[in-house]
């Protein structure tokens, strides 16, 4: 054995207690070939599975699994999406399926990831725990027999008596906020918990998010809903355009509330390089919570939800729904409503249609229904020269309409869009010249259908839309609670240093008390050496150092020094 290793084997021995681990972090055993049979290799993958290398890993691929879950389009987020891709890629789109990278979050092998990195962090964290209640009841060691070998050390002699210097320096340690008491003929200090208490709180919190992430998976819900000015809307799933929940999910965790959308303010900037950038953008509505709940008023606004319970209602998109008209060939008014059209650019250019299922009888008294296609912009600019708005605000709207009759197919019992027209079994009306018929219309407009059809009115009163999406996240505050935990753990873990401190006062064989101060850090870190110099200051004041035989000048203490006496 070299000189070097002897040396260490040696100042560990002397060190004993006093040099064992300043943190609760489990050992790091070296790894061999298991004891026979199951109970041995069951040992052996726990140390294993609950060791630090393999939770850093297992967090490391949870990381990384979570990558293509951001870049490729999942099932549970956007469907259509996913649609489009497999039509885009048909010889990727089957390899993603065996792999189940378009549900990654659900799939089997991020599921076989979170687990295991929440079983290694629970079986780390209990015996961490269980060490660290039993340092917190008990009390720091005694001084190892030669304080000379520490890391940081300092000496001088005094003529003070052993029992002063010890009672100065247990007074002032814990003044210092040190946990320190009589041990012998020295006293014995610690000072730091709260570097393990960071540990253990960035470790639980890491478990509460997981925790709050598998609960907002399985319990979540994310609906959206247009609603047009005047519109009404309750909780409820049939009440949804568009509705996705989580695989636990059960209809009657619906928080219950209702609301009304009474009004939309948009305004917009009219000049400089922002011009057309909204500046106000926002949805005044009622709301009640339950189904006995008083009415109250409020104003929704871009990234500042509403909150009831655990949903949240945001305002996410915003269109025009231009009232329209449509009258049969005796006048009779067969359809009435704000027709909400959806935006194309951002100046809210929209399109859309307009279906009249029921009501409508052709000039021969046949029962037919209608559809028109319609186009409309809130400013129309002739010199631009395209069907373009040029504001998204109501400046000179304009919509364009062409008309078509028939069957529209909505009683086939096949789903169709609502902003979609089947021309399949319908036919264009024609104008005199034969051409597909359509015309621009402004605010009262009407347009007359050839051959006693009818008429369509664009009516003065334009009303406008707003685009709801209501999530309900049971885990998302706990997510957030155990993120800002990590936060504060990790800071605390890594900028409060666990230290000892001893300070021993014994009587020479000259009667002149010897004092011996030495400080042991976790890391070897500048702050031991220094905080021993201030201490030591402090303590030489109230003891000072006694002259020497052979000469009358008084001994300073010795400014601490790493690696004194090595």
């Amino acid at each position: 054995m070299s000189k070097t290793e002897t040396d260490k084997s040696q100042d560990q021995e002397d060190l004993g207690a006093a040099g064992s681990q300043l943190s609760t972090a489990p050992r790091e055993e070296a790894s061999g070939m298991p004891a026979f049979g199951v109970l041995g290799w069951v040992r052996w993958f726990w140390r294993q599975l609950t060791s630090m290398r393999v939770a850093l890993l297992l967090l490391l691929l949870l990381s990384l699994g979570a990558i293509p879950g951001s870049l490729i389009p999942q099932t549970g987020a956007d469907l259509n999406k996913v649609d489009d891709f497999r039509k885009a890629h048909r010889t990727l789109a089957p390899v993603y399926d065996k792999l189940g990278l378009f549900h990654v979050y659900s799939s089997v092998w991020f599921s076989a990831i979170y687990i295991l990195l929440f079983v290694s962090l629970i079986g780390c964290i209990v015996p961490r725990t269980w060490q660290f209640v039993g340092q917190l009841r008990g009390r720091p060691p005694g001084a190892p027999k030669r304080l000379t070998r520490l890391p940081a050390y300092t000496t001088w002699r005094t003529d003070a008596d052993p029992e002063q210097v010890r009672e100065a320096a247990l007074a002032l340690l814990k003044r210092r906020r040190f946990r320190a008491h009589l041990a012998g003929d020295a006293v014995a200090a610690e000072k730091g918990y709260l570097r393990e208490v960071g540990n253990l709180v960035f470790h639980i919190a890491l478990i509460v998010l997981l925790v709050a992430f598998a609960w907002g998976q399985m319990y979540k819900s994310d609906g959206t809903k247009l609603m047009v000015e005047g519109d009404g809307f309750s909780n409820a799933l049939p009440m949804y355009d568009d509705f996705k929940s989580g695989s636990l999910f059960q209809p009657d965790d619906l928080v219950p509330f209702s609301f009304d959308l009474k009004n939309f303010t948009g305004t917009y900037e009219v000049t400089g390089p922002n011009k057309g950038t909204p500046r106000t953008y926002q949805a005044t509505i009622d709301y009640s919570q339950g189904a006995y709940g008083k009415r109250k008023s409020t104003t929704i606004k871009v990234n500042e939800p509403l909150h009831i319970g655990d949903a949240k209602v945001y305002l996410v998109s915003h269109g025009y729904a231009p009232v329209i008209t449509v009258r049969d060939g005796k006048g009779h008014v067969v359809y009435h409503d704000a027709v909400p059209l959806l935006p194309i650019d951002g100046n809210v250019s929209s399109n859309g249609v307009v279906k009249v299922m029921d009501g409508y009888r052709n000039a021969q008294g046949q029962k037919e229904q209608l559809g028109f296609q319609a186009f409309f912009v809130p400013t129309f600019d002739p010199k631009s020269g395209t069907m373009l708005s040029q504001f998204p605000a109501l400046l000179n709207p304009l919509l364009a309409v062409n008309a078509y009759h028939g069957d529209l197919g909505v009683n086939a019992g096949i789903p169709q869009s609502v902003y979609q027209l089947d021309k399949t079994h319908m036919k264009a009306f024609k104008d005199a010249k034969g051409q597909l018929l359509k015309k621009l219309l402004q605010p009262g407009d009407t347009m007359t259908l050839p051959n006693g059809a009818g008429s369509i009115t664009f009516e003065k009163d334009i009303k406008e839309w707003a685009g709801f999406e209501i999530v309900q996240e049971p885990g998302s505050g706990w997510a957030l609670g155990g993120a800002l935990a990590a936060i504060f753990g990790l800071a605390g873990s890594l900028f409060i240093q666990r230290r000892r401190v001893w300070v021993r006062a014994v009587r020479g064989a000259d009667g002149v008390t010897v004092v011996e101060m030495a400080g042991l850090g976790r890391s070897e870190s500048a702050k031991v050496p220094e905080e021993l110099g201030d201490l030591a200051g402090t303590l030489y004041d109230q003891a000072p150092g006694a002259s020497e035989p052979d000469d009358d000048s008084t001994e300073s203490p010795a400014v601490p020094a790493e690696g004194a006496e090595k």
